[in-house]
């Protein structure tokens, strides 16, 4: 029987750089949630192996190393995993770590436990094992859940460059940075004035790696977005919108060749 997974998208809606411990890990504290749209994880009987299909399936590697495969083995899974690739590769939404954690799931839902420090396969994979809303601290594995977040439209943008996120890091002029305030607010009004008083340290580090970047950001906030940022370390930059009309027209208007443009929500 095959068993079905989603992977949505992970957006840092804020990301804060608090720190780094002796072993290099960087400290975080970031707010965040997913999107409504996202990769797909497949598994059907079968020895452990991996095919991968989608718009970006060519831009990743589907070698022993693949996170698909790395989660499998460590929560001693053996399947036919099937991972159709519909998010950029490499680009700040969760991808990887998100396709690791749909594979735990369904191995999950299978009696298998869950393996320890699941932060070992990515520091994104236990937020995205929850799959809701959280407050994300340390190097991911303290999480703090936060209620459902308002459906506010958002628009997803991908220059089409691949940032790494050791180069990020690696790039930042401050890594001891305040630590993001108590999440509140009451409604999308509120939760957008909450994630715009906040930062994303390494959006300024990626944009001088990547200066397109910035060209996303600029386009975001021309469209009238009420929040433009970049997510995780990046290249994919997020527009939320007051309406829908408004971010589909800001869809349609920042499209462009070779740029990944999507129109969607902020999902629970």
């Amino acid at each position: 029987m095959t068993r079905r997974q989603p992977a949505p998208a992970k957006l840092n809606l804020t990301l804060h750089v608090t720190g780094r411990r002796g072993d290099g890990y960087h400290l975080l504290d970031s707010l965040v949630v997913f999107a409504g749209v996202g990769d797909v994880v497949d598994l059907s009987p079968g020895p452990l192996s991996l095919t991968v299909d989608g718009p970006f399936a060519a831009g990743l590697d589907a070698g022993d190393d693949n996170l698909c495969l790395r989660a499998a083995r460590a929560i001693g899974g053996h399947a036919a995993i099937r991972l159709t690739k519909n998010l950029p590769v490499a680009s700040g939404i969760g991808g990887g770590s998100a396709d690791a954690a749909a594979v735990l799931r369904a191995f999950a839902a299978q009696g298998l436990m869950l393996p320890d420090a699941p932060e070992r396969l990515g520091a994104d994979v236990p937020v995205c094992l929850a799959g809701r809303p959280a407050r994300m601290r340390g190097v991911g594995e303290v999480l703090d859940p936060l209620p459902p977040v308002p459906p506010i439209p958002v628009v997803l943008v991908n220059p089409g460059v691949a940032v790494a996120t050791p180069a990020v890091f690696a790039a930042l002029e401050s890594r001891d940075n305040p630590p993001m305030p108590a999440p509140d607010w009451a409604d999308a009004d509120g939760l957008i004035r909450f994630a715009a008083a906040c930062r994303n340290d390494l959006q300024d580090a990626a944009i001088r790696l990547a200066p397109a970047i910035g060209e996303v950001l600029a386009a975001l906030a021309g469209q009238g977005a009420r929040l433009a940022r970049m997510s995780g370390s990046g290249a994919t930059c997020f527009g939320l919108f007051d309406s829908t009309e408004a971010a589909r027209r800001a869809a349609d208007a920042i499209s462009r060749p070779g740029w990944w443009v999507v129109e969607t929500e902020l999902a629970g």
